[in-house]
């Protein structure tokens, strides 16, 4: 059966190759192009790019292809509408594995810039995962020149560098210390309150108590015991004194039917916005937090099963200065009592995600207009 998978990719390959070859005889614009299928909308930091660009520079026109990944004949004909973008535009903006960016010999006057989607690091990914449970096969990382033709490739902290090199396999003279744009919203005060009115506004429940995040990462199969973990952790809260907001990963379809828990679907920016605390587990999001200074707390139930499936660039019980348990209860007492120590979270989130004097937006910029020397 991989055999002719296999063989299926191939001739796609070709075939993609072929018909991009007439594509680059089209002329170049000034354009830019973001590739994601992150979202079927642009994501919050592709937004944020776009309107940064237009103030930066009015002639760039920029152009936002958006979809979730679908093995379909709809999907054959959006990839068509990459390669087009790809072969006029002088550079192309990703935030995870493109085929055709990957896949394809491009004009030597495109710049690609991988914007890996992830705040800081925490999964392994990428080469990283061949051959494990939720990773590729290598032949098919091979035939689809897995994480190929970047110029650049962002990270938040140089600190990242080995693990960015294990899952990118790149030259690490393209690496470039930019955070994601949306970090610049995480650190800004003012808006974050504002924000924090707006969601009381628009949720009145929110207003008169505290605020507690659920924030998990994704797991590929939840079960039974996944709801048995949220369950303890909802009726170990007092909601007389405290609000619990579930925000579910995007991929995942585990809901929380208490009547007494909000879920929100919202970007990351909005959730924190309004949190006084957060619960996660295993989730890049914890650096969001530390950006926007809301006290994080570690709910890890399956840690020990966890592990087995998916590798980890930190060791979270020893290396993110929080508590980290399956005790949902001794959880809730550390919110209740404030046991965080916010100054050693901070000093982890600012060696894990590191500002420019300038801002992410600015910084990026300048790698998009070639204006890197600036």
């Amino acid at each position: 059966m991989n055999g002719l998978k296999d063989l299926a990719l191939r001739i796609g390959v070709a075939g993609m190759k072929i018909l991009y070859a007439f594509l680059k005889l089209l002329p170049t614009t000034h354009k830019a192009v973001f590739l994601s299928r992150q979202a079927n909308e642009p994501t919050l930091d592709i937004r944020l790019m776009t309107d940064y660009l237009a103030i930066r520079d009015p002639s760039l026109q920029t152009v936002c292809l958006c979809r979730r990944l679908q093995p379909n004949l709809s999907y054959v004909l959006y990839t068509l509408r990459q390669m087009y973008h790809l072969a006029t535009s002088e550079t192309a903006i990703i935030d995870g594995y493109c085929i055709p960016v990957s896949v394809l010999t491009h004009k030597k006057d495109l710049t690609v810039i991988q914007m890996w989607h992830a705040m800081g690091s925490m999964k392994c990914f990428g080469y990283a995962m061949i051959g494990k449970e939720e990773g590729n096969r290598a032949e098919v990382a091979r035939i689809l020149r897995m994480h190929k033709n970047y110029d650049y490739v962002l990270i938040s902290s140089f600190d990242f560098l080995k693990d960015y090199e294990e899952g990118f396999r790149m030259d690490p003279r393209t690496v470039r210390e930019i955070p994601l744009p949306r970090a610049d919203l995480l650190t800004d005060r003012s808006l974050l309150q504002e924000k924090r009115h707006t969601m009381e506004e628009q949720y009145p429940r929110l207003q008169g108590k505290k605020n507690i995040l659920y924030a998990p990462t994704f797991r590929k199969q939840s079960g039974k015991r996944d709801e048995e973990a949220i369950q303890t952790l909802v009726n170990a809260i007092d909601f007389d004194r405290y609000n619990l907001i579930y925000k579910p990963h995007p991929n995942s379809k585990l809901l929380i039917t208490d009547p007494r828990v909000l879920t929100l679907r919202c970007p990351n920016l909005e959730a924190l916005s309004i949190a006084d605390a957060m619960i996660s587990d295993y989730s890049s999001m914890i650096y969001e937090a530390g950006l926007a200074q809301v006290p994080v707390y570690l709910y890890a139930y399956d840690w020990e099963d966890y592990q087995g499936k998916r590798e980890l660039n930190l060791d979270l019980a020893h290396d993110v200065p929080t508590l980290f348990t399956g005790d949902a209860q001794e959880i809730i007492r550390a919110i209740e009592t404030d046991r965080f120590d916010r100054e050693a979270f901070q000093a982890f989130t600012r060696r894990n995600v590191r500002i420019p004097a300038t801002s992410c937006r600015e910084e990026l910029a300048k790698l998009i207009l070639h204006q890197e020397e600036l």
